[in-house]
Formats: structure tokens, sequence, C-alpha cells
């Protein structure tokens, strides 16, 4: 087991956590509550799941259930994080466009089973990238649409469709969207060996089998991230995803 879970532990996630917001107050980055909100929020959803999780894999119905709160939990996240407003609920697009296609080839062609066991965990990988590059995408580019909104209006006086002349100015800023995945790709096993690695390890199986598991997690997830992507730009350049 890699961390005895005992009170020693306690005791220095609370640590580290109260450091993070603390130090976020000092340098006066204005997350100090979100910090300490998403560290206990993460400590009762992961004690509820460890708990959820024997009955969940049982059966399929339950964990066909709890792949869909998944889902639903990152689409309504992702599209607070971007609008704040009702068009939230376009996040579902670039989330589902993402991640149904790839766990469906997954699931046809046998490389991941219909059991709990490895549906959640690849699901939940996949889900979880689709709903990063989703926020970073669609954020980065409504702020670029509201910072340079005069450029909009004067590739539409040069005879741009309104959709085109917003790809033109925001599609370069939300593509940066997609550099954590790829520099987590480019330097795998070079500066840091991923959860999927370590944990297959951890359970006994060999370096080539580690190795080949975090190969298709890492390309699986720039797949989604790309898809992702793409289709956030769109739906924010047709003005469907838009800040009052």
């Amino acid at each position: 087991m890699l961390l005895p879970v005992s009170l020693t532990l306690g005791v220095v996630l609370a640590v580290l956590l109260v450091l993070a917001a603390a130090v976020a107050a000092w340098a006066s980055l204005g997350r100090s509550r979100e910090i300490l909100v998403a560290g206990v929020r993460a400590a009762v959803q992961l004690a509820a799941v460890s708990l959820l999780i024997g009955w969940v894999v049982r059966s399929l119905a339950p964990l066909l259930g709890f792949v869909a709160l998944m889902f639903a939990v990152a689409v309504w996240t992702a599209g607070r994080r971007i609008t704040g407003n009702r068009t939230w609920r376009w996040a579902a697009v670039p989330i589902g466009a993402g991640v149904l296609p790839v766990v469906g080839v997954l699931l046809l062609t046998g490389l991941v089973p219909v059991r709990g066991l490895a549906l959640i965990p690849v699901a939940g990988i996949l889900i979880g990238g689709a709903l990063t590059a989703t926020v970073l995408g669609g954020r980065r580019a409504l702020d670029e649409l509201a910072g340079r909104r005069g450029e909009v209006e004067a590739g539409m006086a040069l005879g741009l469709l309104d959709r085109d002349a917003r790809l033109e100015i925001v599609r370069p800023a939300a593509s940066d969207a997609l550099l954590p995945g790829l520099d987590q790709t480019r330097t795998v096993g070079l500066v840091t060996l991923p959860g999927a690695f370590v944990g297959m390890l951890l359970g006994g199986a060999s370096p080539v089998e580690a190795g080949a598991v975090q190969l298709f997690v890492l390309v699986a997830l720039m797949a989604v991230q790309v898809v992702a992507v793409a289709a956030v730009l769109e739906l924010v350049a047709r003005g469907l995803l838009h800040r009052e």
C-alpha cells in the first residue's frame, strides 16, 4: 500500500490544504476559500464513493447510473465555470462528444469490459480530461472574445460571417487548453510517472503492462480533449455558450 490510512495521513493532508490556502491568500490569488472548500469536498466525496463503489460494481444498472452521474456533475461544473448563466447546459456537448465515442469504441472492442472496476476508472479519467479541456478552452475563448470584440466586428465588416469572425479570434487562444495534456504526454516517464502507471505497478502488473495501460490512457485523453476543445470553440463561435 502506497499510503497508510491513519491519523498521520489526515493531519498531513489538513496541513497541506491549509498551507495551499494560506499561500493563495498571501499571494492575493483570491482562491483561498475555494481551495479549502475543494479539499473538504474531495474528502467527503471520496469517502462516499469508497462506500458506494462496492455496491455499484455488482450490477449493470447502478454502474451505468454512476457513470451518468459523473458525466452530469462534469457538465454542471464545466458549464458554470465557463458561463455562469443558463447556457451552462451546452457544456454537455463538448464533454459528450469527446468521451462517448472513445468509451464506445473501448467497450465494443472489448479493451474495457462492462465491469465497474474497469469501466468507472476509465470513464472517470476521460470525463475528467474532457472537463478540464472544456473549461480551459471555453474560458479562454470567451475571454479573448470579450477583449477583442472590435476585431470581430472588423472581420464582419470585411464580409466574414459572425461565426467565422469569432473563430478567427478565439481559436489560437482556446487551443492552449490542449497544452497541459500535450506536456504530460511528452514528458511521461521523464518528469512524472502518472497515476495509472503507478497504480498498475502497485497492483502487481509488470512494467511493460503498466506502460501499455498508461500509454492508452494518455492517447485516449488526447483524443477526448481535442474533440472537446473543437466542440466548445464551435459553441462559442455560434453564440450558444456566452456570458451575460
